[in-house]
Parts: C-alpha cells; sequence; structure tokens
C-alpha cells in the first residue's frame, strides 16, 4: 500500500511493504530527508495503518491551508502597487484598506525586516528566545497582561473590520517571507492575525514598559538577593516629543500649520503613504511592524503625540492569605481567589533552547508585578487592545476636529497627549485620552491598599472632563512632554480646575524655548515654520552660563579663564563651529551628575541643591581637564565631536572615531533644544554620536490641498547597500527637508521604481 500527496505537506510518499508474516516495513519520503525505512511487527499493522491515515489527512489539510494562503496573498499583491519615490518613501495604492496594510507590511519589511520582526519577539513574549535568558522577564511581563491564548481570544472578539486589517497585516509579513527565502525569521516563522493584539498603540512598551522587570524577577524568583533599586539616568536624552499646531491668524496662508516632531530612537519609525479606495490617505511615520500611521496627516487632519505623564497606572497593595495550594486575597469583607496561571517560557542557551516554567498570579486590580515590604502588589494599567487598535487605525481616515474629538472618546490612547490641527482651521490639545477617576481621598501617586473597595478605579475620565485646548486666542498651542498650563500662553487651562493626577506633568527647557519663539510669530509659511523648530537657542545655558560666571570670577588660571572669556561672549545658541557649545555641554552634564538639580531653575524644587561657588569651580575645573583629555584641547568645535554616523543596518550597530561621520550642530532636548538631538561616546570611542531625538519630523500646512516637508534621519532603508541608507543624513544636518508628494499626479513626476509585491519593477 502507498499513499503520496502534494509538494508541502510533512510525507511526499509514505509506503507499506509486507516483509513476512512476522513483519512488515514502513518507508517515509519527504523532499527535505533522506528515504527512511523502518521494519516493524506485523501485530502493529493496524495501529500503524490507521497513523499513516490520520497523517494523510492532515498533511492534505496542510497542503490546503497552504495553497488557500498563498492563493489568497498573491491576490493581495494583485491588487496592491508600490511606488518608491526618489528618497526610498514607499507610496502603498491599494484597492481595499486591507490590500494596503498587506501592501504596508509588505514594504516595511523590505526596508527592515529585523526591526520588524524585533518588534512582535518582544511585544508576544518571545524575546528570551532571540536574547537569551536575560530577557525572560521581559516575556513574562507580556504574559502577566496577555497569554497567547488570552490574545486569541481578545482577536475573536474583534469587528470583522479589524479582523480583516490583522489577516491582512499578517499576510503581509508572511508574503514577504515567502517571496524572500534568503531572509531567515530568527523566532517567528509565520505571522499570525492576533499578534496585533500586543502590539495596539503605536508607542511601543508605552504602558507596560513602565513595569520594572527587575521588581518582577525578585518576586518571582523569591529572591532577597535580587535587589531592587529605582534609579534613572540623568543624562538620558528626554524620550518623547514636541507638537506644535498654528491657528490661521498666524499663518501667511490663512491655513492651519502642525510640526508632527517626534523624539525617539533613530530607525524606530519608517516614513510611508499609505492609500485606499476605501477612503485611506495618509502619509507619517508608522512604528515597525505595525499596520496604521502613528505620527502624520491625511488631507484634512493631522496629528502629533507627545509622551505624557498623566496618571494611568495604579499599584494595590494587596493582602493575601495562603492555605496549603490556596491564595486568597482580601477585598472589602470577602476573600477572594488569586488567579493562577502556569506558563512555559523558552529562552536561547547557546546553539539551543531551554525552558523555564512560571507561576504568574493576578487579581482583578490586576498581575502580581512585585512586593513592597511583605505584600503583594497588583500593577493596573489599560489593557483594552481591541479597542485600542480600532481607534489607532481609524484615526488615520478622519476629516475634521468633531470626527476626531469622536475618535478620542475610545480613550485607549493612554501614553500619549495630542496636538491637532485640521483643513477647517481648528488646532487643538488633549492631555492624555486614557485617565481612571479616582477616589480622591487617597494618594494614587503611591501604593494604595486594594483591600479596600474605595481605591478601585471608578470608570474613567471623559474626553471633556481632561484637558482640552481649542482655538486658542493666542493662535499657538504647544506641548514638548511638559506642563498642559503652558501650552497656549494665557490661554493655557487651569492647574486648579483638575485633580492632581490628571496633570502631574512638570516644564522643561524645550517647552520654555517654544513659548519663546512662539510668542514673537507673525505669519509663518512652511520654511519659516521649519525655522522656528529648528532654533538653536538653548535656554538651560542661560540659567547655568550666568552661575558658572559669577561663581569663578575671580579665580581660575590662563587657561581657564579664556575659556570664561568664551563663554560670557556666548548668546547660547548652538552651531556646529561652536567651541563654546562644546564647553558647555560637557560642563552642564558634569553639573547634573554631581547636583542633579538644573531642573530648579523652570520648576518650584525646594529641596533641590544650590552648589556653592567653590563647587561649580571644581565642576568647571574637571570639565576642561576632561575635554583636554578625550579631545586633545577643549577648544574643539561642537561639530567635531558631535557626530552622526551609521555604520550598518543593525538594530545596535556600534560606531568608530575613524569613519566617515556628518558632523552636527544640533543639540540635547536636556538642554532645551526644540530640535534634539541626543548623542552619547560608545563604548570605543570619545566622540558623542546621535541616537536618538529628530527622528521623523514634518511641518504640514492644511487648506484646499495639504502640503508637507519632512526629514527622516539617517534613510529609509536598513540595507547599506541600498542608495537609501544615509541619503538623508546630510539634508538632516543641514534641515534642508525634502518636499511630500502626498497626491498620486506628484508621486508619479518622482517614482524611481514602481512593482506589486513579490515582483520585481
Amino acid at each position: 500500500m502507498s499513499w503520496s500527496c502534494g509538494s508541502r505537506q510533512l510525507f511526499q510518499r509514505i509506503s507499506i511493504k509486507t516483509t513476512g508474516k512476522k513483519s512488515f516495513a514502513l518507508a517515509f519520503e519527504n523532499p527535505y530527508f533522506r528515504k527512511t525505512t523502518i521494519h516493524y511487527p506485523t501485530l502493529m499493522l493496524q495501529r500503524l495503518t490507521l497513523f499513516v491515515c490520520c497523517i494523510a489527512f492532515f498533511s492534505c489539510q496542510a497542503e490546503k491551508d497552504t495553497s488557500e494562503e498563498l492563493s489568497r496573498w498573491e491576490a493581495h499583491a494583485e491588487r496592491v502597487e508600490i511606488l518608491r519615490d526618489d528618497f526610498g518613501v514607499p507610496h502603498i495604492y491599494g484597492k481595499s484598506d486591507a490590500d494596503a496594510v498587506f501592501g504596508l507590511l509588505y514594504a516595511q519589511c523590505e526596508d527592515d525586516f529585523r526591526r520588524v520582526e524585533r518588534n512582535y519577539v518582544w511585544a508576544i513574549g518571545r524575546l528570551a528566545e532571540l536574547e537569551g535568558e536575560e530577557a525572560l522577564y521581559s516575556d513574562l511581563r507580556a504574559n502577566l497582561y496577555m497569554t497567547e491564548a488570552e490574545a486569541k481570544a481578545a482577536y475573536g472578539t474583534a469587528p470583522d473590520w479589524l479582523k480583516t486589517l490583522c489577516v491582512a497585516f499578517a499576510d503581509g509579513v508572511n508574503y514577504y517571507l515567502h517571496t524572500h527565502p534568503e531572509v531567515k525569521p530568527q523566532v517567528i516563522t509565520h505571522y499570525e492575525p492576533w499578534m496585533p493584539m500586543f502590539f495596539s498603540e503605536g508607542s511601543i512598551g508605552g504602558d507596560i514598559e513602565s513595569i520594572s522587570t527587575e521588581r518582577l524577577q525578585a518576586f518571582y524568583e523569591q529572591d532577597s538577593a535580587l535587589a531592587w533599586s529605582e534609579t534613572d539616568d540623568i543624562l538620558a536624552e528626554p524620550q518623547g516629543s514636541n507638537g506644535i499646531a498654528i491657528a490661521p491668524s498666524l499663518s501667511e496662508s490663512g491655513n492651519a500649520m502642525l510640526l508632527i516632531n517626534p523624539h525617539t530612537s533613530f530607525y524606530f519609525r519608517p516614513e510611508v503613504h499609505v492609500v485606499s479606495e476605501e477612503g485611506l490617505n495618509v502619509y507619517g511615520a508608522v512604528t515597525w511592524g505595525q499596520f496604521f500611521v502613528y505620527q502624520g496627516f491625511n488631507e484634512k487632519t493631522g496629528w502629533i503625540h507627545t509622551s505624557t505623564f498623566v496618571d494611568f497606572r495604579d499599584e494595590f497593595e494587596e493582602e493575601i492569605v495562603e492555605s496549603g495550594d490556596k491564595i486568597q486575597y482580601q477585598y472589602g469583607e470577602e476573600m477572594r481567589d488569586v488567579d493562577q496561571q502556569k506558563v512555559t517560557l523558552k529562552y536561547k542557551d547557546g546553539e539551543g533552547l531551554k525552558e523555564k516554567e512560571f507561576t504568574f498570579y493576578r487579581t482583578h486590580h490586576g498581575p502580581i508585578t512585585h512586593k513592597t515590604g511583605a505584600k503583594w502588589v497588583a500593577t493596573k494599567i489599560n489593557w483594552d487592545p481591541v479597542n485600542a487598535l480600532s481607534q489607532s487605525y481609524t484615526r488615520t481616515k478622519l476629516a475634521n476636529y468633531a470626527e476626531f474629538k469622536k475618535m478620542m472618546d475610545i480613550r485607549t490612547n493612554s501614553s500619549n497627549n495630542t496636538v491637532f490641527a485640521d483643513a477647517e482651521g481648528n488646532i487643538g490639545y488633549f492631555h492624555g485620552n486614557f485617565i481612571p477617576k479616582r477616589n480622591p481621598e487617597f494618594d494614587f501617586s503611591k501604593p494604595v491598599d486594594g483591600s479596600n473597595p474605595a481605591t478601585d478605579w471608578q470608570g474613567l475620565h471623559t474626553v471633556d472632563e481632561s484637558i482640552l485646548i481649542l482655538n486658542p486666542g493666542n493662535g499657538w498651542i504647544q506641548n514638548c512632554n511638559s506642563t498642559p498650563f503652558t501650552a497656549a500662553a494665557e490661554f493655557s487651562p487651569k492647574k486648579e480646575d483638575y485633580p492632581a493626577y490628571m496633570a502631574p506633568d512638570a516644564e522643561n527647557f524645550r517647552a520654555v524655548h517654544a513659548v519663546k519663539v512662539l510668542e514673537q510669530v507673525e505669519k509663518l509659511t512652511l520654511d519659516s515654520f521649519l525655522q522656528l523648530a529648528y532654533d538653536p537657542y538653548l535656554p538651560a545655558f542661560e540659567y547655568l552660563i550666568p552661575e558658572l560666571l559669577a561663581a569663578v570670577k575671580d579665580g581660575g588660571n590662563a587657561e581657564q579663564k579664556q575659556v570664561l572669556e568664551l563663554l560670557k561672549g556666548w548668546d547660547y545658541r548652538t552651531s556646529k563651529e561652536s567651541v563654546a557649545m562644546s564647553v558647555a555641554h560637557f560642563y552642564g552634564e558634569n553639573y547634573q551628575r554631581e547636583f542633579r538639580s538644573m531642573n530648579r531653575f523652570v520648576n518650584p524644587m525646594p529641596t533641590a541643591k544650590v552648589p556653592t561657588a567653590a563647587e561649580i569651580q571644581a565642576v568647571f575645573e574637571k570639565t576642561i581637564a576632561q575635554m583636554n583629555a578625550d579631545f586633545g584641547t577643549w577648544n574643539t568645535p561642537w561639530g567635531e565631536i558631535n557626530r552622526f554616523q551609521r555604520l550598518s543596518g543593525a538594530i545596535d550597530a556600534g560606531f568608530d572615531d575613524d569613519k566617515p561621520f556628518v558632523p552636527i550642530g544640533l543639540a540635547s532636548g536636556n538642554w532645551g533644544a526644540l530640535a534634539a538631538y541626543g548623542a552619547r561616546a560608545g563604548e570605543n570611542t570619545k566622540r558623542l554620536y546621535g541616537y536618538r531625538g529628530n527622528s521623523f519630523v514634518a511641518v504640514v500646512e492644511f487648506g484646499d490641498r495639504v502640503k508637507a516637508k519632512t526629514i527622516l534621519a539617517g534613510g529609509q532603508s536598513a540595507d547599506p547597500s541600498s542608495p537609501h541608507f544615509f541619503d538623508q543624513a546630510q539634508r538632516y544636518a543641514d534641515v534642508k527637508f525634502k518636499d511630500v508628494a502626498f497626491y498620486k499626479s506628484d508621486v508619479e513626476k518622482r517614482v524611481a521604481k514602481r512593482y506589486h509585491p513579490g515582483r520585481s519593477e
């Protein structure tokens, strides 16, 4: 007896041959393996025949499923056309929204599959399979809030239109892998429609990354030696964004304008344009692997998200009672069972994989994430993936402020503020979006008593109850991850009108800078708006340098006096040529390391350290010595120190002082730079290399036709052999933005490559 099926099944041919009264031979043939023959007693023939039939059935079923999937992919590809412009930006045209999503994911994989892959490996909790045992608690954290089974269940509840897009997402990635067999997936070999449930908002990890993996490890390993203490890197480049909206009254054209200025790690988001015949026509930045433009604009509306400090996460201390295998927690007058789930996680060990099993715990407040003393603590965050995905996608297709506000009523965008502008001339601001209502009798900035029902969240604040600004009389709105109470000058909201947890955000030097330049605007064009966004003034040094000059005016050697004279004549503006900028940068860093109190100049900080003159002089002397040692002389222009370099497409690419670079005159957001450029030395470098800050930047003007200019740090492609690997770097340094081709007629004039997914030009 023999049986065979198509070319993709588990076994191409299975043959059974009697070799005697007491035995028979079973032969397996597969295109990927050598022929295998096994001899068995005849008594097993019936069982093995049944086994073979089962293999045959499932093999044919797998072939049928694969064939149907491939047919679906190819049908999508036929309905999608990708036009790459002269900067490699993909303009994706599809018949339906699902076709456009399919093309969008395919194009993203073309540009940087490894970043698409890593985002999903991280999001679904399989990072340890890629990076080893040290990533296990990142994977556990993902499972604490949603297991794979729960993600599949959530996907099952999604509306049909969203399911269709999720399928198109998976199809786009899978078709890319199918047509690029040379690209070997490292962990996920087949993408599934439920996976976006783990990655639904756009600010990767905006909520869940606030949960400490160190504290998770200390709790779930029950190891007191794993001490945890909350630390922060005082010199880290601020993570967030700038958003500025300009009313028609302050624009030369009489149209509203918007600055979209995310401050992310470089190469975190590419630039895309996605169009369908179902009304989708959106341009902007997409987080690798997502199927919606996260920061961008369509013909009628534009939006920029800035990271918020709204309190959207709370910790509940639980009263735990353990009795044998049963674990309960006190809630009012009742005892409730703690939900316990087991999960087995894999991790890379050498060339193979090992496994580790965890039992994790949840109460109705959320998963148990750590201890405070002997108390178990549950951490509650927003976790509503279907609605979050719905909000993220529908945001891209709206026509005006009224529609945008209605979309915000979904209230799942928990980690962001939003600055908005539209073609009707509206400008607006939403401070946060997901804001739980709390009992004002409790201080939710600290862990609260989970056994007291009065500490439970009491629903969510409506959009109208949160902090909103619409068309303020001053004609502009700014947010730079800063307090909303200075967002619109005298038309800003009033702090006393809102609960403290709604806006604990402090002022920062970027916001101080934004207000300073906006108070002087008259009639802006796209070009002058761009100049405003790149204004080189650094307000932090308006405080630090006079303090330094006052402290050391009577001291110092000849070299130090020379430096002080230079600083005395400095206008606090950065440039590639400025030596004062070089000195100020390293002085500011050493000041923060020593005193950690620079923010006292713009925020009330009654306990902040106020350094003495002797302490300031010591920091100044240390700075000059450091620069002399690292660069040969303190007298080194900023552009020689502050560099832009891209040596490879690797996610963790290094830097090299001896390799080519582009000099950069921008500076850190810590000093109040609107056009922020976070740079740091590498393991083997003395010079500073950009790693985050201005990444994708756009200035947009709405009206009868939308107009925009953009820049992308480095280039569109992660492939060093691509002409678009680093083709925007010099433009980035020179602030020479490219014009956006938004309308099809404009795109056609700039087409460098035209193709369907899976097919060459």
